[in-house]
Order: C-alpha cells, then structure tokens, then sequence
C-alpha cells in the first residue's frame, strides 16, 4: 500500500458515561507530568456505532487492571472537536481522545499531546503489526510519535438494490460504473435514471420536473470543503491526477486552482442544478444516510465505518459497489487512520498509557474486529473484521480492495488544517450552491497558501 489511509464522521450525541464534575477538574489543570498509574480514565470518541465495542474493550481492560477504571464518553462528530479543543483550554479535556490525521499536527503544534515513543519502546510495541504505514502517519515533524493506530477506512457507493433494480441496473453494472469530468460516463447515467420525480419520470426522461424530486440518484451530505471531498468527490478527483497539496504528509501549498479540480467540482454541482442532487441548502441538518434509508436517494458515497448504520435500514436491499473507474483507468479511494493519542494536561499519564497500548492491542482490536463496524489496525484483526462483515452476508469488497490494489491517496496531514477548513468550506459551499462558479477556487486557493507563506 503506497498511500496508507481518513476520517470518519458518524451519527449520534449520545453520552455513554458522561463525566461528573469532580472527574472532570481532576483531570483538568494538569501538566504532562502528571503520572498516576490508577483511578478514572477518561476517554473520549465520536462514533456511536463503534461504543460498544469500545466498552467492552474498556470491561476488559478494567478486569486485567482493576485499579483503573475507563470512562467513556461519546459525542457526535459535529460537536467532538469544539468540546475537546475548549476543553483543553480549559483544562477539563479527556485523559484520551480518538485523534485524527486532519486534526493532530495543530494538536502538535501548541504541545497538547503527550509524545508516546518512550512507551512504546518500553513495551516493545511492535509496529509492524499495523496495515503497511498506518503507524508513521503519526509522527509528527518534529519526529515524535503522537497515537497508536487504531482503525483504516476506505470509500465505495452504497445503492439500493431494489431501486437499481427497478431502473435495469445490475449488480454488475452498478460493480463496473466509469466517470469522466466531462459528460460523468456511466456514473451520471446510473444517477439520472435512478432519480425520479414526483410524477414518476426519470431523470434521463422527457417531462422530468427537477424541481420536484421525490428519489435523487445520489444524496448529499455536505460540499466537504474542509475534508478535501473526503466521502463526496474526492474519489473523483484523483483519478484525474489531482493531489491537494504539493507533498502529503506536510505539504505546504494547496491545490484547488488546478482545472482538474475545479472540472471535477463543477460536474459534480452540475448534479444538484439537473435535479439528480439535492441542493446544498435542503442538507442543513440533515442526514444523507438516514435520507437513504427513507428511501429519498439511491446512491450515498460514503466510508467503511457507515456499514453498520446502512445496513440497518429496514426494507433496504444494501448493495455496496466501487467507486467509479475514472480518466486514469483505476477505481480510486482516500485512505485514513484514525489513532488514540494521550492530552499533555492529564494527571494520569501512566494509566493513560497503558489504556493507550490496551487500545492499540490485538486484545482491544480483536474484539472491535468481531462486532463488524470497522477495519482495526492490526492486520490480523483487520482479516478477522472482514470475516465477521461476510458473516453477516455483507461483502466488504469494494472496500477491502482499494487497499490490496493499492488504489488509495492520503488524506492531507498539513499544518494550519483548522484555517484552511475555514476558507474551502464557505468556497466550496457557494460553488456547490451554485452561487459561485468553480473557478472561484483558485482565489480561495491564494487565501490557504497565503497561511503557509514564510
């Protein structure tokens, strides 16, 4: 694998151990010299569809140490960052924190992180057991590591079967789907047929009314501005043989006044404008996969870690197909790892540490593994994941593959990854919108290269 692994974004706020007060200002205030190898671990994560899993892990590891108890406390993606980087300033930030790649370099940069090579040396962590790179991601540029791995994700096209099958399209078609900037290929066929109006016209029919869609062909979560397209067109864009930056991990100038970029960007706001999309602004608080379940849309793009939530939707027939084959010939996918990394202000660093490497061990990811939600780490666990998927009559493929052909690119890891999600977003809101045309992103583009500017 030349590029190892994102990002995941997941549903849900719901707290599953929410700290009390006394807990917090225990852990809050402190220095990283704070060494307790016993009492409370806090441990924070987003995703509500891996809690389980988690809790298990953090029973057993209570039961292997029971002078440390985990507390954990789940929090939606939308609401994760701004909690724990307020929490930090305020000193009441967790002891532990699922960490990712677009966000720990500034976690780096105003020394939040506890470095963990000491630790891993002393517990002779070996890490080789990780899928092939996943490990260094986590070194930041001073050349201290920061997280152990954790999990890896790739992005394929989940549609409904019955839906495709309804508008003459076959698993084989939906497997074998190409994309060009230009016209879309066979992706925007598929899209256009599978949309239907409220009078049941297709979208490729005569009398089509795209102002009153009852099912698009492909849903919308979002323009991803500050994700660089990570679930949304990303997987289009590369193959075109755009890159983001310059150099990934610490590139410094940013891509997004390439024309490849913006043909791309501008086909796929084209889709909103035929009526195939929803528009930007009905997405507001909203949920594409619950919009898929509801059966408003045919096709979401979307990554590994959703499986368990599309797979949930009653009266839905799941299919799961690769990303489009693109201009370069290849069916493409970004590629991401998240870790757990320790807060610099915790006052139990020991006991910390040991949860850490309990986290990043074939104990933990084994039983993360078992419940089929996502890919741990650890290559062993990782195969042991794609069994318990296939157990539930879920072929993961599509996924799986990316990663055997190696046909992934990396999320960007650069500095400053907060500033540039604050210009690209509204940039690529408004051409999305259809308020601005794509090549309003090149000046965009000075704005995000402007920041690293010496």
């Amino acid at each position: 694998m030349k590029n190892p692994f994102t990002s995941k974004k997941t549903v849900g706020a719901v707290a599953i151990a929410v700290f009390a007060a006394a807990s917090l200002s225990a852990c809050g205030g402190a220095s990283a010299g704070g060494n307790s190898a016993s009492g409370d671990v806090s441990y924070w994560l987003w995703d509500a569809n891996q809690l389980p899993a988690y809790q298990q892990c953090a029973d057993d590891f209570h039961k292997a140490n029971p002078d440390i108890t985990v507390k954990i406390t789940q929090t939606g993606w939308d609401d994760y960052w701004g909690k724990l980087t307020n929490g930090m300033a305020a000193g009441t930030a967790p002891d532990v924190f699922t960490d990712h790649l677009s966000k720990f370099p500034d976690f780096v940069k105003t020394k939040q992180l506890v470095p963990l090579d000491d630790a891993v040396k002393a517990a002779n962590i070996n890490l080789n057991q990780y899928n092939a790179g996943l490990a260094d991601l986590w070194v930041g540029q001073d050349g201290k590591r920061y997280g152990l791995p954790k999990d890896w994700d790739t992005i394929s096209l989940f549609y409904n079967k019955k839906m495709a099958a309804a508008a003459g399209l076959s698993p084989a078609q939906m497997a074998s789907l190409t994309w060009n900037p230009q016209d879309g290929g066979t992706y925007e066929k598929a899209i256009a047929h599978l949309t239907v109006d409220k009078n049941g016209k297709r979208g490729d029919e005569p009398g089509f009314d795209k102002n009153n869609v009852a099912v698009y062909g492909l849903g919308l979560p979002g323009s991803d501005g500050e994700n660089a397209g990570q679930t949304q067109w990303s997987f289009l864009s590369a193959t075109t043989g755009w890159t983001t930056t310059d150099k990934n991990p610490w590139g410094t100038h940013f891509n997004y006044d390439d024309k490849r970029l913006q043909d791309t960007i501008a086909w796929w706001a084209s889709l909103a404008q035929k009526g195939y999309m929803p528009k930007l602004e009905t997405t507001v608080g909203a949920s594409a996969p619950d919009a898929f379940g509801a059966g408003k849309a045919a096709i979401n793009s979307n990554g590994d870690w959703m499986i368990g939530q599309y797979k949930t939707y009653k009266g839905v027939d799941l299919g799961i197909a690769p990303t489009p084959v693109g201009p370069n010939g290849k069916s493409m996918s970004m590629f991401n790892g998240l870790a757990d990394s320790i807060w610099a202000g915790t006052k139990k660093k020991d006991a910390s540490i040991k949860w850490v490497e309990y986290l990043a061990s074939t104990k933990c990811q084994d039983v993360v593994a078992s419940k089929a939600v996502v890919f741990p780490a650890i290559k062993t666990s990782s195969d042991k994941a794609a069994a318990a998927f296939k157990a539930k009559g879920i072929d993961v493929t599509p996924f799986t593959q990316h990663v055997k052909d190696d046909t992934t690119f990396l999320l960007p890891i650069t500095d400053n990854a907060a500033k540039v999600a604050g210009i690209m977003k509204p940039a690529m809101d408004a051409v999305v919108a259809g308020k601005a045309p794509a090549s309003s992103l090149t000046a965009a583009n000075g704005q995000v290269n402007a920041l690293f500017a010496k």
